[in-house]
């Protein structure tokens, strides 16, 4: 072939080259061009949804409700969803959907509740709780291009005719839960059993508690043969009885006993007689609370080795007041609590306690966490006379002396980049 030739057949394969590129990504092109042209995707006016919800599964929901836009950060938000829950009587959980409309949907706010049944799984909650959230979207949906792309459909069973159901329990719950735990090392041994009992009965009028619980706690350390055993137990029984007499005020009785080895008691009781007031209905419990709750009552103490106060066994009277404040709105979640208690006969002997827990948003993409308590404590009246081995107080077998206690953390947390994070991707993943 003469050199003209080779020119042509380069210049043909060339041509060739050219042609298999553009078919690869003109596809690509072809599939790409209308995302240039904003008016034509309905994605681009579809909801910004931010979802508040600590037990959700997120990457699920996202991947059942692809007709919103999530986004990371409140401000960015159209539609704020804040998904609280509590326990009910049965023991499974209420859980309270609390829909705000911002920007284009201001106003439109709605509420929407769903109870969980105790012997339902997590996929069968998970499952309930998108359905809810889909069903309480549909409002803000309907205003968008998306709602045309969007079908609702019902259960078959609904054309059932329903079923009356009778509680052959008649609201009781009982709930037995044993945790033994083990491990072994070459010079130590430790066996640890916690076991409990709860029954309860739940009522809108009612509420009745009782709870057993037991822990054994055996530690064995060995050096050259020799084995030196260390072993506390802990035994107690509380009942709880409550009575609604208004949709702010309750009353009821607080009544335990208790067997502590590390506590020094062989034998405390206390039977409290106690009053609280809620300053918002109890109906809006998962959303804001301020109660106060007062307590008075007696107590009984037999001692296993006699106290710093040369006693095996004495008798007082106590009064306790306790207040708790949680809020849980768009910014974040305040929970504060305040406890004081003191023994009638001497109120020198008390005992003051905070704990706080605060969540705030703060700007765009920043948020700080902030836990933490502090207690004064001046009512130890248990603490054994004497000195403590260096066993004792290095094992933490008996209670020590200390007049407080304190303890805290705090996170800072910001975030930037896209606001939007409606792609699910779980390679990897925990």
């Amino acid at each position: 072939m003469g050199f003209q030739g080779r020119i042509i057949l380069y210049r043909i394969l060339i041509t060739f080259q050219v042609l298999a590129v553009m078919l690869i990504f003109a596809p690509v092109k072809i599939y790409c061009q209308p995302a240039l042209d904003e008016t034509d995707n309905p994605r681009d006016n579809a909801v910004s949804f931010f979802l508040d919800c600590h037990s959700c599964d997120m990457n699920f929901t996202r991947r059942e409700i692809p007709y919103v836009n999530f986004v990371r950060d409140t401000q960015e938000a159209e539609v704020y969803l804040l998904v609280t829950d509590q326990r009910t009587g049965s023991g499974g959980r209420e859980y309270t959907f609390s829909f705000q409309g911002l920007g284009r949907f201001d106003g439109m706010n709605d509420t929407l509740v769903f109870t969980s049944n105790p012997d339902e799984t997590a996929p069968v909650v998970r499952e309930k709780t998108t359905n809810l959230i889909k069903m309480g979207l549909m409002r803000y949906v309907a205003h968008t291009p998306l709602s045309g792309q969007v079908a609702i459909n019902s259960d078959s069973t609904l054309h059932q005719e329903e079923n009356v159901v009778s509680d052959k329990w008649h609201n009781w719950v009982f709930e037995l839960q044993t945790s033994p735990r083990f491990n072994a090392e070459a010079t130590y041994n430790r066996l640890y059993i916690n076991n409990s009992i709860h029954i309860r009965k739940i009522t809108p009028d009612l509420k009745l508690e009782v709870r057993l619980n037991q822990s054994y706690n055996h530690q064995q350390f060995i050096e050259d043969t020799v084995k030196t055993n260390y072993n506390t137990s802990y035994k107690s029984a509380r009942l709880l009885f409550v009575k609604s007499l208004s949709p702010h005020w309750s009353a009821g009785i607080l009544s335990r006993a208790e067997s502590s080895t590390s506590e020094n008691y062989d034998l405390n009781t206390e039977l409290m007689p106690s009053v609280e007031y809620d300053i918002y209905p109890y109906s809006e419990a998962t959303r804001r609370q301020f109660r106060i709750l007062y307590s008075v009552g007696y107590q009984f103490s037999d001692y296993i080795d006699t106290t710093i106060l040369n006693k095996t066994r004495e008798s007082l009277f106590k009064q306790e007041l306790q207040m708790a404040y949680q809020i849980q709105e768009r910014w974040g979640s305040i929970n504060l609590s305040l406890s004081g208690s003191n023994y009638l006969h001497d109120f020198s002997k008390n005992r003051i306690q905070m704990n706080a827990h605060v969540r705030l948003r703060i700007i765009k993409g920043l948020s700080l966490s902030v836990n933490g308590g502090i207690a004064y404590i001046n009512d130890q009246l248990n603490l054994i006379k004497g000195d403590l081995t260096d066993a004792e107080r290095l094992l933490r077998l008996k209670e020590q002396a200390t007049n407080f206690s304190t303890w805290g953390g705090i996170s800072i947390t910001f975030t930037f980049g896209s606001i939007y994070n409606n792609v699910v991707n779980p390679r990897f993943g925990n």
